[in-house]
């Protein structure tokens, strides 16, 4: 059983910064890929990023390629999610997730990942 525990969120200013961590444990590094998603209200639960665990490649939304990085450190079984300029648009509760399986959809795509973690909240104000 895979447990993910999402951390980092908080209030930020329009332009400030955030690094979102997701600790993972219960299992070894046998998942396809690991990826961050978001949903604000009202809204669908959207993919931001992922990294592929047998190379290391990774994936980014439109949305916020430039500003936010992710990345990993296996030796603590952590993601990172950094996020940089963040705007008024970005506010939602990030989620991790991992995907064993990969079915060949896009990548991002939240019905591809079968384990997510709790989430964290992320509000950006003035």
């Amino acid at each position: 059983q895979v447990q993910l525990v999402e951390s980092g969120g908080g209030l930020v200013q329009p332009g400030g910064s955030l690094r979102l961590s997701c600790a993972a444990s219960g299992f070894t590094l046998d998942y396809y890929a690991i990826g961050w998603f978001r949903q604000a209200p009202g809204k669908e639960r959207e993919g931001v990023s992922c990294i592929i665990s047998s190379d290391g490649n990774t994936y980014y939304a439109d949305s916020v390629k430039g500003r936010f990085t992710i990345s990993r450190d296996n030796a603590r079984n952590t993601v990172y999610l950094q996020m940089n300029s963040l705007k008024p648009e970005d506010p939602a509760v990030y989620y991790c997730a991992t995907t064993t399986y990969y079915s060949g959809s896009p990548i991002l795509a939240p019905g591809e990942y079968d384990s997510w973690g709790q989430g964290t909240q992320v509000t950006v104000s003035s």
